[in-house]
């Protein structure tokens, strides 16, 4: 079986039990700033799993392209990966744990194929906080898992909750393939860091609502949120050990070796890196909503992948060309990401771009870290000098260190860096204020507001003004847009006069559901080509706006009060930045 049957039987098979099936959101995430990268299946589901209903049902089900950045040094051993696809079932106040479960279970039996007696199972041992889960251990009894393939494991390890520690949250149950290998110590269990047991889905059941007091109290629509790795399962599915070692790297392999004369078993950290970075890199840059190399944000973990995979194609002997080549293949192989073919000249275009960047002073960086480091050490002010002057990521500068015995002194390159620059990411992992899970007044009425700045555009500059990303936090929107220069005063003058005169309206903000078609029809606005299923919410504002959205959305324009442009800016090539707040 390969990857592309996986996922059609995944969703074939939940279709079959009432699930609608749902388009996976972008990577880089629709108004929200919690995080950089959609880093799961239910991230773009957070409105709807907090109450908001969504408009293709209680039961969904879809395969979401997900990047996780915080094991990037990581990437190169058997597991790790940055990009990989998550598979998920979702009920919205429906099914719960019996269905959730037992659907689980005869999928991996029964479509699958999997061995029963290798499956291993956790549920949540209860703490003073929530009960023990008896629920779902019972329910994994009946229906045939062996007490002594069943786990009691604690809070860290089966209980969801959101980063701020509060909101709707649960007890988990996973599920875990026995590999046969030998147990590390008598207190080996599933979650063990070994290569014993191997996860393969993850059940989260939202039952409760942590409040600001610390209670927790049971919600009134309980959720379903499960998700299952594609590559993971195809790693089973193949009776292999490692990721790495399935069809869906075997293309990558094959080119690397014939562009580089190396052979995979001798470079695997090398050829690991660079397969698996030139992937993550190739679908951020082919995301619907984009994102170039840069020095902050998105564009700055963008930027390290692309480095890093550059400077391990080095090692293996190929000084350009490497990551563009497989860029060109992991385009081939995902035909059912079509974005990808669309965005494919824009694509090598940057990486060609970066690379010429890159290569243009790693050589002469190299011979400066070796010239810097002296004593086994190199302080933060040479570290900061190595980024600054020869684009060396910090990670990068680190992972350079590991492999000679050298130490970074991490704290004080950090203090280097806040003293050039006011704001930036050096982390992958930032996150900020706000975000999808922050469904307040104050995100729910900017969010209205961005509909009325994107028609304003549209009547002040011109009718095909499209949203290319957007990102709102309780004090302010951000809105980015197709536009090829900087708006004069007098047309940002303008569009915030009409935006303020909508808002005195005090317009009614009215939902429809209906069928794509028909949002067509009326002339709402939205990114049809990839982004929604076969039925969507219309928002009107008055006739002044129709816009295709998942909300959340104040009644009436009059909630808002008044609109005003904090500032103007490019965002990327053909496209600029609006900022701006609600008083």
């Amino acid at each position: 079986m390969n990857a592309w049957d996986l996922k059609q039987k995944f969703l074939d098979f939940f279709k079959a039990k009432g699930h609608a099936i749902i388009k996976g959101a972008p990577l880089i995430p629709e108004n929200d700033p919690s995080v950089l990268f959609t880093t799961a299946g239910m991230h773009p589901l957070v409105p709807f799993l907090l109450g908001q209903p969504h408009p293709m049902g209680k039961r969904l089900v879809d395969i979401q392209k997900c990047i996780r950045t915080t094991d990037i040094d990581e990437v190169g051993d058997d597991r790790h990966l940055t990009f990989f696809e998550m598979m998920g079932n979702w009920s919205l106040g429906d099914y719960f744990k019996k269905e959730a479960i037992n659907w689980s279970y005869e999928f991996l039996i029964k479509i699958l194929k999997f061995d029963p007696s290798k499956i291993n199972v956790t549920v949540f041992a209860g703490d003073k906080e929530a009960p023990r889960d008896d629920e779902s251990a019972d329910i994994w009894l009946s229906l045939g898992i062996p007490k002594d393939r069943l786990f009691y494991l604690g809070r860290d390890d089966n209980f969801w909750i959101q980063g701020t520690g509060l909101g709707p949250c649960g007890p988990c149950t996973e599920i875990f393939i026995d590999t046969g290998a030998t147990k590390c110590g008598p207190k080996c269990v599933p979650g063990c860091k070994c290569k014993k047991y191997l996860e393969v889905w993850n059940n989260v059941f939202m039952e409760y609502n942590k409040t600001a007091t610390g209670k927790y109290e049971k919600l009134v629509q309980k959720n379903v949120d499960t998700g299952i790795g594609v590559e993971r399962t195809l790693t089973i599915l193949s009776n292999k050990d490692n990721v790495y070692s399935t069809e869906l790297f075997a293309p990558l392999i094959k080119l690397i070796e014939s562009k580089t004369g190396k052979k995979y078993g001798d470079n695997l950290k090398s050829f690991r890196v660079v397969m698996d970075h030139a992937r993550a890199a190739t679908f951020i840059l082919g995301d619907e909503w984009g994102c170039i190399p840069s020095n902050v944000l998105q564009g700055y973990v963008l930027r390290r992948l692309i480095r890093r995979a550059i400077r391990h194609a080095r090692l293996l002997g190929l000084e350009r060309g490497l990551l563009q080549s497989v860029a060109v293949e992991i385009i081939k192989m995902y035909f059912d990401y079509p974005v990808l073919k669309q965005k494919q000249a824009f694509i090598i275009d940057e990486l060609n771009k970066e690379e010429a960047k890159f290569l243009s002073t790693l050589e002469k960086g190299l011979r400066e870290f070796d010239k810097l480091a002296k004593d086994k050490t190199l302080s933060g002010t040479d570290a900061f000098l190595l980024y600054q002057s020869y684009g060396f990521p910090i990670e990068m500068t680190m992972e350079l260190g590991a492999e000679k015995g050298i130490k970074v002194d991490i704290k004080s390159f950090e203090a280097e860096y806040k003293k050039h620059r006011e704001s930036s990411s050096t982390t992958s992992a930032e996150t900020f204020k706000g975000g999808l899970s922050d469904v307040s007044i104050e995100t729910t009425k900017l969010h209205t507001a961005t509909h009325l700045l994107a028609e304003a555009l549209r009547r002040v500059l011109k009718t095909d003004i499209r949203q290319k990303g957007s990102n709102i936090t309780p004090e302010r929107l951000r809105f980015d847009f197709n536009f090829d220069r900087k708006l004069t005063p007098e047309e940002l003058k303008r569009v915030e006069e009409i935006v303020n005169e909508q808002i005195k309206k005090s317009l009614p903000v009215v939902r429809r559901e209906m069928t794509v078609d028909e949002a067509k029809k009326l002339g709402a606005q939205g990114e049809f080509q990839h982004k929604y299923g076969e039925k969507v919410f219309v928002y009107s504002i008055g006739d002044f706006s129709k816009e295709v959205c998942g909300g959340p959305h104040a009644n009436n324009t009059k909630e808002l009060g008044p609109f005003k442009i904090q500032k103007e800016e490019s965002s990327a090539a053909g496209v600029r930045r609006i900022k701006a707040s609600l008083n």
